[in-house]
């Protein structure tokens, strides 16, 4: 069974699908059969960085699968060691020459790196990655609206989309809602948090029942009914198309409140706050 997933416009007039794939720790040929898995079940969105070491895997995957090229998003980030200009148009690349792509669909700036201070050099490097055509579109991960906006003073060119934390736990609205007033699609990584914990989550579970769907099931189609793009990430091929099939059931107005609610202050998935954290 093939899932067809729903596609949301970027700023740019390209498309991606509100649910893909996350390839964090997917490595080598198990990667791959993990990835190509995920392509023949219906996936069509890959979620890949330089500091995975594994985007010689994605671009293997996407090869050996039977989707047409034109119909896969392929995801890199640039990481933080690499934000001075001629680095970082090297580090771009690279990415494509891991993948063996022509090009890559979407290219984010991992994290702002603000002590560094570099990431507007960084930025200028994918604007001008994209008019040498290495990348489609353009976009940052774990940026804050004060780093954005300082892309937008010194270039004028906005992201089309911002990777961020998103959970139950930590639904991080104010940002979400910062990126839908700038026209910016959200990505939410680590869309089901500690898996070990939130899927023990009894409130959530509540309302997994009702709709006689899984905790899993409920989180990802409470992200779609956020208006997010949401990246799960599964070996197992049913686990793969479980994630994919939040499309045919709705959560409540209230559903999505009581989801809402469980957000707290320190509900991170991890101690990375993009006002202070330095990644390399």
């Amino acid at each position: 069974m093939t899932i067809n997933v729903p596609q949301i416009t970027l700023s740019d007039g390209n498309k991606i699908p509100q649910i893909g794939f996350g390839t964090y720790l997917l490595n080598g040929f198990s990667g791959v059969n993990a990835m190509t898995s995920a392509l023949d079940n219906g996936y069509r969105f890959l979620d890949s960085a330089f500091n995975y070491d594994n985007e010689g895997a994605v671009g293997e995957a996407v090869r050996r699968s039977s989707v047409p090229r034109d119909e896969i998003t392929v995801l890199s980030k640039l990481p933080g060691r690499f934000h001075a200009y001629n680095d970082a148009i090297h580090a771009i690349q690279e990415s494509v020459l891991r993948t063996g792509l022509d090009y890559i669909d979407l290219y984010l700036i991992h994290w702002p790196n603000p002590n560094q201070g570099l990431y507007v050099e960084a930025w200028q490097t994918l604007i001008d990655a994209q008019r040498f055509g290495l990348i489609k579109s353009i976009g940052v991960s774990n940026f804050l609206p004060e780093h954005i906006e300082k892309l937008r003073e010194e270039t004028g060119v906005l992201p089309v989309a911002n990777e961020i934390e998103v959970q139950p736990y930590f639904n991080n609205q104010a940002q979400r809602e910062y990126n839908a007033q700038q026209n910016i699609a959200t990505i939410d990584w680590s869309p089901i948090g500690r898996a070990n914990q939130m899927l023990k989550n009894e409130t959530i579970g509540k309302i997994a029942v009702a709709h006689s769907r899984s905790i899993a099931q409920v989180i990802l189609r409470w992200e779609v009914q956020l208006g997010t793009v949401t990246i799960p990430k599964a070996t197992n091929p049913a686990r793969q198309l479980e994630n994919l099939n939040v499309f045919d059931f709705e959560l409540t107005d209230d559903e999505i409140k009581i989801i809402n609610s469980l957000t707290r202050p320190d509900g991170r998935t991890s101690n990375q706050d993009p006002a202070t954290h330095e990644e390399f």
